[in-house]
């Protein structure tokens, strides 16, 4: 019979060598609103799977697209003027 060893030790000996460096965490920051505006946007898509949207959810979605897509606009305008690496 074969002994199943474990390894995480191994995985998880080198974590504290492992954290995300300043500029990774700059990058991440960067990104929040996109992200946080794309969830947005998913959870009022989800609300209306199973039913015929509202006029509120029909509103809903067009007001999340619109943060999403300005979300990406700034995003991609500070990339422009040298805002990320």
């Amino acid at each position: 019979m074969d002994h199943i060893v474990t390894v995480q030790d191994a995985v998880t000996a080198f974590a504290d060598f492992m954290e995300p460096t300043d500029a990774e965490l700059d990058a991440i920051d960067r990104e929040l609103p996109a992200i946080l505006a794309d969830v947005d946007l998913l959870d009022a898509q989800i609300i209306t799977l199973d039913r015929t949207p509202t006029e509120l959810d029909v509103r809903r979605i067009r007001r999340a697209r619109r943060r999403l897509l300005t979300a990406l606009a700034n995003q991609a305008t500070d990339a422009h003027q040298g805002g990320a690496a």
